[in-house]
Parts: C-alpha cells; structure tokens; sequence
C-alpha cells in the first residue's frame, strides 16, 4: 500500500491539475473571488517560487488583484475577446518579513514580489490567533496566577488582541492576551480575569510578557447565560414567525444577480467581506440598463475603547485591516439570521498554508417583505369620487455576518425598485466588560470608563466607525460632487422675483457648487443644512437637471480623541463624514494596505494629501458612518442589535417616478380578516 506521504503527494499532484483545468476551461467574470482550486493553484505558485524557505511561509491575506476599472469596461464592451489576466494579491510572512507578491494565475506565473520595508504588518489569520490563545494555556506563571484566585485552569479560556502603536521606533509582531472564565456560562467575555496580560511574539509564536498586576472581584456568572436550552423561565415575550414560502425572484448567473430593474455582481474578500460591482438599473423610457455603481464594500471598520488603563489601552481595533471582517464571518442560520427561503452562498479564504478554508452560507440573498409602501396616494378633492393607489414595497437584500471578538455586525446590501441602494450595519454580541471592585454605582467615586451594569461589570464606553468605498459610476465614469447648501433667505422689496410683497418675511433656496479638489470634498456633515450628490455634468435630463444619485447620510459621529492621541492617528479617516478621491487601483483600503501596529503613514487622509483634481473625473466617495456607545443594561448579558446606516438615491436620474407603473403580486394568505373600530 502506498505511504501517507505518497498518497499526499498524489492528492496534491491531483489537486494542481484539477486547478489548471478549471482555470483553463473556467469561463468567469473578472470580478469573480477567487474559487478554492484558484486558491490551491496560487499556493502551488508560490511555494515553487519560494522553494528553498516555504517551511515557515504563511499565507495571511489572499485576494483577487482586480484589473484595472477600464480594462474591465473595454473588455465588456467587447466580452467575445479575451478577459483580462487573472491575478491574486498575496501578503505572506517569511522569516520575519512582509511580502507582497503578485500571482499571476493565466500564465502560473509570480507577476510581481517585494518586500514591505514600512511600518505595519500584514492582517492576522485566524490559525496564529487560535494558536497564541492556545500556547498560554500551557504557561506556568498564568496557570499560578488562576490557582491563587482559587479558579479551575479547565474553565479557563483566552483571546486575542491587537497592540496597536504607541509611538515605538521598533516593533515586533505581538498580539497581547486576555483571559476569561467560562464556569456556569459561555458567555466568556462578561467574566475577565482582571489584571492578567500577556504578549505573543507571533513569529516565533513565543509568550513575550506576562503581567498579573490586580485581583479585582470576578464578575457572577448568574444571568449571563444566552443559550436557549440553558434558559430558564419565565420566558418571554412570545414572537411569531413567518412561513415565506415563495422563492424569491432573482436569478443568478455565476456571481452576476438579477432582480426586478437591478443587475449586479456579487463577490467575497477575505479582508473586508461583500463586494458588490456593477450595479445598474433598467430604465423603462430608454429601455436600458444605466450604470450606478462601479464598485462598493465597507473598506475599514475602526473600534477604539475609551479606557486608557494598562489592561485595555490599546484596544482600539482595526476589524478589517487586522482580523478580516470576510475571513471572521459565520454561517448564517435559516429563519434566524435569514428567512427560510433565502439563497445561501458560501465563501472561501486562504488558510495560513495557502489552503482554501470555507466558510458554509457565509451570505444570504432575500427578497424583504416588510410591508412598507412604495408609493401611493389617496384623492379626495374630485367630488363624489375617492381614488386611492398604493403599491406595496419589496427590496432585494444581501447579508453577511461577521464575528470579531465579542462583536457581531449584520452588514446589509439592501436594493430598492425606486432605485435606492440602502447600505445598512447591525451592532449586537456582548459587550466588553472590565471588572471592577463595585456592587452599585453610588459606591464609585472615579472615572471607570463606563457604567455599571451588573455587580463587578463595568461596560466601557467605545466607538465603532464603518467607512464605506463607494465608486459609483452615475452613467459614466467621468463624475462631479455637487454640494447643494439650503440658505435661508429674506423677503423685501428688492427680490426681483416678488411682483406682490405678501406678509412672509423669509424663505429657504438653494445654492449649488461643483467641488473641484480632494480637500474641499472633506466634510463634515450636520453642521449646516446641505445636500451631496455625485452627478454627471456631462449628461442631463430633458428639463436640463444634472442626472445624479445623492447621499442620505448616516449617523454621524465626530471623533472624540485627541488628533494627536496615537489611535487617532491611525484612523483619521474617521475625522471626515465624507472623502472623495479619483479613482485608484491601489487606493481601497482606508486605513492603509498594513494595518497592524501602522503608525499612520498610509491611509485615506495621506492620499489626500496630494489635493487631486476631481471635478468631472472617475472618482470615488468615501462616506465613515459612526455610533458612540455609551452601554445600557438592556444590553448585558446580549446586546439587543443597534442599527444604522445610509443610502443612495437617485436624484434626477430618472425623467420621472422609475415605479409608477410598477406590477405587485397581490397575494392572499389564508386567515381572519379582523376590523376594530376605535
């Protein structure tokens, strides 16, 4: 019988062939993410490349290297010729080094290799993170320290965190550890064992430090429990679910989706999630589809603590640029996370070794039902007559869920038939406790960091600010940002427009600008009443408006740390609503290409730096929306999810009303049909 090594090698001879011949037959858009034989392929590639010192190679970001936009829209325009050469972005440590290394997967070839001599490291994989928490376990000083506070080591669990920067001249790759007690709940992260820190050098996955620095109380596990079958009554309230049993009405061509007037792409990153691409809309009157939306995707995801102690000062995350909010995703569950008739797709990342790892309905694709209207009206001004018309609303929604840490974030792509794209985030999970000496709050006398929630718990106060990549192409490439500021405006003698002074002494008007550089496109919003639309100056409706697609903005939050607190200069991305650049291949990741332990030196506000031109230019928005938490008790042991977001929409894109003559089925459900009179 062969040898297990054979046998492996037969697998892996296999596995490479297999890759070939489906990348030599496969017929794929460019956009499409790379498959696991395409992950297989890329592994073989550089593990041939690197022969000699592949033994200690690791794979910490894979990724497709989009073409650039116009040799996607030439190749479109002529979609019999050949497609573009397909690459995969590869960031790899090898002895102690970042590399960056472009694989070039048509002719199975290295494209391109250099090694990373600035600041930052590459995104942590799942596997080294697992491995650290693991190594502590087995560490003398923790297990003494556990054994003094009378604790069972068995019961005892331990996670990860970033170190951030704190104004080091030389950095090593750590991560910094925290450990929590799991006995008579699973809800970990509610019961730290305050005081205990230790550092891994995740190169040589080494225990670096180790502190024990207080004994704080540790909090009761006694109401923390979140599994069902471990609740106990009294129950309540009683929630009814829906059977949906019709199929939702899209189809899907590869990763291209159609439904109802939209047509998409859809596609999976391992860094930052959902991509979508493409996205167009039919227009009834010119009997076409007309582009939107080139590219979009939440591009950093920053979550800084606001407790400047030893044991959590440097919590202030990156979740995209460090953990990967794509590679962090769950599989979602049907008719919780999903409805029962949702499409489910799943997603593939690199795991360390280069091997595709999958994660099972890592998306959903729905039809939402909300019972809202899509428009309607009610005459009654014609005599003896009352006309009502209403049209029922449906929006094709897709959805990804991501795991960091104690937070989970729902991030919706909701596409609405009025032309509205809605990008909506949910906050739930469970909160980050610090434990403190404390039973009730009139006993604290000193700034904790947040409030008491339970005996022992404080929740600390913390921010979390999404930044979104929005290249929208408003029927072209070449687009403008026209900022529209509403003026309040007197009535007198001298308006010109007046022929009768009536008693009104003020009314509100517009005025309209065309922003022409990087720096004027910086802004804050809410501090005055405008509106921002990213339109097209060289085309206009038949009345001679400017077609565009305006920006209904989501929460803003305003950073709270000081510019030059080292958190914040790292993330001043965040110090802006809104950001507009010319487009750039390179330019997608907000926070910089390395974001671990970075020192602020490569990211959205540095590109801007250069003060580009981008009046009637293939440009891109970047819209940071942003929640600061202040914790509740509603949201101990789980937080109820918090939601928010923005959208985009159309704004003289359209002639007229896109939905006037819109088709609803009117489907009945069996049932009472119950009126009650107040």
């Amino acid at each position: 019988m062969p040898s297990l090594m054979m046998k492996s090698l037969y697998f892996l001879i296999f596995s490479i062939f297999i890759s070939i011949s489906s990348i030599s037959c496969q017929k794929y858009h460019p956009l499409d993410p790379l498959s696991p034989s395409e992950f297989i392929l890329i592994k073989t590639i550089v593990h041939k490349a690197y022969s000699t010192s592949n033994h200690n190679l690791t794979f910490q970001y894979v990724g497709l290297d989009e073409p650039e936009k116009s040799t996607i829209l030439s190749w479109q325009t002529k979609p019999a010729t050949k497609p573009p050469p397909r690459r995969a972005l590869v960031h790899a440590r090898l002895n102690k080094e970042t590399l960056e290394i472009i694989v070039d997967l048509s002719t199975r070839s290295i494209f391109s290799q250099q090694k990373h001599l600035g600041s930052g490291f590459p995104m942590l994989t799942l596997e080294e993170q697992t491995n650290a928490n693991i190594l502590v376990l087995k560490y003398g000083p923790l297990i003494k320290s556990v054994k003094d506070r009378g604790l069972d080591m068995s019961q005892v669990y331990c996670s990860s965190f970033t170190a951030g920067w704190y104004g080091e001249k030389k950095a090593e790759r750590v991560i910094k550890i925290q450990c929590f007690y799991t006995n008579g709940t699973a809800n970990l992260y509610v019961r730290p064992l305050e005081g205990i820190l230790l550092v891994v050098n995740l190169d040589e996955m080494k225990i670096v430090e180790y502190h024990d620095r207080l004994r704080i109380p540790l909090p009761k596990a006694e109401g923390t429990e979140f599994r069902a079958s471990w609740l106990r009554p009294p129950f309540g309230p009683w929630l009814n679910g829906v059977a949906v049993a019709q199929e939702p009405g899209f189809e899907m061509d590869g990763h291209t989706i159609s439904w109802a007037n939209w047509k998409f792409h859809l596609a999976f990153d391992a860094r930052v999630g959902v991509v979508l691409s493409q996205a167009s809309i039919f227009d009834l009157d010119k009997n076409k589809y007309r582009r939107v939306l080139y590219r979009a995707y939440v591009s950093e995801l920053f979550v800084p603590y606001m407790d400047p102690t030893d044991e959590v000062y440097f919590k202030t995350f990156f979740d995209c640029g460090e953990f990967g909010v794509g590679q962090s995703a769950v599989p979602l569950v049907t008719s919780a996370d999903c409805p029962a008739n949702a499409k489910f797709i799943d997603a593939y990342y690199a795991a360390p070794d280069g091997t595709p790892v999958n994660i099972s309905n890592a998306i959903c694709i729905f039809e939402r039902h909300a019972g809202n209207i899509l428009w309607r009206h009610t005459e009654t001004a014609i005599l003896g007559e009352v006309i009502t018309e209403a049209r029922a609303d449906v929006s094709l929604v897709v959805r990804m869920v991501s795991t960091v840490g104690n937070y989970d974030y729902i991030l919706d792509w909701e596409f609405k038939p009025a032309g509205s794209i809605k990008f909506g985030v949910g906050l739930t999970g469970v909160l980050e406790i610090k434990g403190v000496t404390y039973t009730h709050k009139d006993q604290i006398k000193e700034d904790v960091y947040g409030p008491l929630l339970a005996e022992n718990s404080v929740a600390i106060h913390h921010d979390h600010f999404l930044t979104y990549h929005l290249d929208l192409d408003v029927d072209g490439e070449a687009n403008s940002i026209m900022k529209t500021t509403l003026v309040t405006k007197r009535q007198s003698r001298n308006n010109i427009n007046a022929k009768h002074i009536t008693p009104r002494k003020s009314y509100w008007t517009t005025e309209t600008e065309i922003v022409k550089t990087e720096s004027d496109a910086k802004l804050k919003l809410g501090l005055r009443p405008l509106e921002l639309a990213v339109i097209n100056p060289n085309k206009r409706t038949k009345v001679g408006n400017h077609i565009g697609y305006r920006l209904l903005p989501g929460p803003a939050a305003i950073p709270l740390l000081s510019n030059d607190d080292y958190p914040q200069t790292r993330a001043p991305f965040t110090n802006y609503d809104v950001w507009v650049t010319p487009y750039n291949k390179s330019e997608k990741w907000a926070g910089g290409k390395f974001v671990d332990q970075s020192r602020g030196d490569d990211n959205l506000e540095t590109w801007c730096h250069r003060n580009r031109n981008i009046e009637n230019k293939d440009i891109v928005l970047w819209h940071t929306i942003g929640f600061h938490h202040v914790p509740s008790q509603e949201e101990f042991p789980v937080m109820p999810t918090l939601t928010g977001g923005f959208e985009l929409r159309p704004t003289n894109f359209f002639e007229s009303n896109p939905v006037l003559k819109v088709k609803t089925s009117k489907l009945q459900v069996p049932g009472s049909n119950c009126t009650t009179h107040l």
